[in-house]
């Protein structure tokens, strides 16, 4: 086996990836739930914030990187100085793992929070609506309502919206690459393929013992949610 294949960056990038993923999924999932309830309530204006929650969604990925990389870029970056001045960010927040890692996280729950809106959405719509006017004949208050209601009959189709969006979270790349520039400062399982295939030294062997690695990640993060979803089913008596 390689020798490079052997150092601490093989770990670093499963952590980094790992990370990542539930972060950003998690982040997706709150957010596009809220953004769900939004484009599906009655009100003045709806059709506006549908095309500001989905339009995030309609940008390119390298488009998006950009906007990102310019917005921390350090000397001319619109949000650099202030997140600065809070002490979020070092002076070169696109040169350390941590502030690169933060930034491209958010760049990532930001465009994807749509994808995950739109098929929430959809499960929102296929709730039927007569169970809202029993729990409203029954007093039942608007937590209550969500609770027993709008989130177990949403819950399948949260798990298999959470499941395409962990499966491309665990491949991530192209996000990394146009906002840092680069795979240096946030390495991740998919940026170490990139690395050994096209780096200064071609070690296909390794290249191809990390994308092993990553079928078995994304292998074992859809029998987990597989089985929620399996027990989700069997409690509403679809299985």
């Amino acid at each position: 086996m390689d020798p490079s294949f052997q150092t601490p960056v093989l770990e670093q990038a499963l952590f980094m990836t790992i990370l990542f993923a539930v972060l950003s999924v998690t982040g997706e999932t709150l957010l596009g739930f809220l953004y769900a309830m939004l484009m599906k309530a009655e009100y003045k204006g709806r059709r506006l914030v549908r095309l500001l929650i989905i339009l995030p969604w309609a940008i390119p990925i390298v488009i998006q990187g950009m906007i990102f990389f310019l917005l921390f870029r350090p000397g001319y970056g619109l949000l650099t100085e202030p997140l600065q001045q809070l002490g979020i960010f070092s002076n070169l927040p696109l040169n350390t793992t941590f502030d690169s890692f933060v930034i491209v996280t958010v760049a990532d729950i930001w465009k994807t929070s749509a994808f995950m809106a739109l098929l929430i959405l959809a499960g929102l719509e296929s709730v039927n609506q007569d169970l809202y006017e029993v729990a409203d004949v029954m007093g039942a208050s608007r937590w209550q309502r969500f609770r027993y209601i709008t989130f177990p009959l949403v819950f399948p189709v949260l798990m298999v919206a959470m499941l395409f969006r962990t499966m491309g979270a665990l491949r991530v790349y192209g996000i990394i690459e146009s906002t840092t520039v680069g795979c240096s400062t946030v390495p991740s399982m998919t940026c170490l393929v990139t690395q050994f295939m096209f780096g200064s030294a071609t070690l296909y062997g390794s290249a191809a013992a990390v994308s092993v690695l990553i079928a078995i990640v994304v292998g074992l993060f859809i029998m987990v949610y597989l089985g929620f979803i399996r027990r989700s089913n069997q409690s509403l008596g679809l299985a």
